[in-house]
């Protein structure tokens, strides 16, 4: 099993628009697919940093004086970077999503597939869990959660029946959630629908757009004019706000317009959407909504 099959490699790469003597980013390392292409192109003067919050992506740490993995959320990257005396950068790369190693270890609690205990963290450091979400919020919030993170229009239904559940003791794996939210899932589309509510409680956890936004605003700040931002996202919610951080420079409202009427905005968009081929789905079924946005800073 490899543990993560890298999605749009070559496209999100040729997005960078490698200089051999830049400095770069991996923002979600994972099994360094990404990492070791933008490596083969670097020339020795090249940097390379890569973070992943998850403890587990250290064994696949790259043997490679111009790359240094740092165990961090990229929600820190300004911070982190300035530690390594790193202040402006040539091309940032993020994908992002969970891994496929992450997906397939049944105890992470990722996957419908598996039966485990209710977890979903990225970051084993993460005081909130999936268990947490599910049996100590409050009806309001659990309605937000299936609301706004799973785009499910009947939430306020599936948070009662949350907590009528909870009143006989806590829900505490997988299998029991999928049992109490049963009558939510209908035979023809219930591996869809059991996925978006899975997807709206791991968003939670792990403060998906919350760590998105940050992610976009510092990446701003630290890259180079001229330097590149490419960026793969997996649902409707991070696809929103990449394309609109990268339209306006904001995640609400309208840029200034300058003196003479024009929209001032920090990038310009770097060709279309790019989207993975019938092939490279083929392979790899978990590229099958993956959306590749590229952006220059100006």
């Amino acid at each position: 099993m490899e543990y993560h099959n890298p999605v749009l490699l070559k496209e999100t790469v040729d997005g960078l628009d490698i200089k051999p003597d830049g400095v770069y980013v991996d923002v979600t390392f994972g099994g360094g697919g990404h990492s070791k292409e933008i490596l083969r192109r670097l020339g020795p003067e090249g940097r390379l940093f890569a973070f992943d919050q998850d403890e587990d992506a250290l064994a696949n740490a790259l043997d490679d004086d111009r790359f240094t993995l740092i165990n961090e959320n990229f929600r820190f990257i300004k911070r982190f970077l300035r530690f390594h005396n790193v202040k402006s950068v040539d091309g940032i790369l993020a994908d992002l999503g969970v891994s496929s190693h992450q997906f397939d270890v049944a105890e992470r609690g990722f996957s419908t597939r598996f039966d485990a205990e209710l977890d979903m963290r990225m970051s084993q450091k993460n005081d909130l869990s999936a268990y947490t979400v599910v049996n100590g919020y409050d009806e309001a919030n659990l309605r937000r959660v299936f609301y706004d993170y799973g785009e499910l229009k009947n939430a306020p239904a599936i948070a009662r029946v949350i907590l009528e559940a909870r009143e006989h003791g806590d829900i505490r794996n997988t299998e029991q959630l999928k049992i109490v939210l049963g009558r939510f899932l209908p035979a023809h589309k219930s591996n869809k629908i059991l996925a978006q509510m899975y997807q709206a409680i791991r968003i939670e956890v792990n403060q998906e757009m919350d760590v998105l936004k940050e992610f976009l605003e510092q990446s701003l700040e630290i890259l180079k004019p001229g330097g590149r931002l490419s960026v793969i996202s997996y649902h409707s919610l991070e696809d929103r706000l990449v394309k609109r951080y990268i339209k306006n420079g904001m995640f609400e409202g309208e840029p200034e317009r300058d003196f003479f009427g024009n929209f001032s905005v920090p990038f310009k968009t770097i060709g279309k959407l790019i989207v993975p081929d019938e092939e490279e789905i083929r392979v790899n079924n978990r590229a099958r909504s993956a959306k590749l946005r590229i952006a220059e800073k100006i």
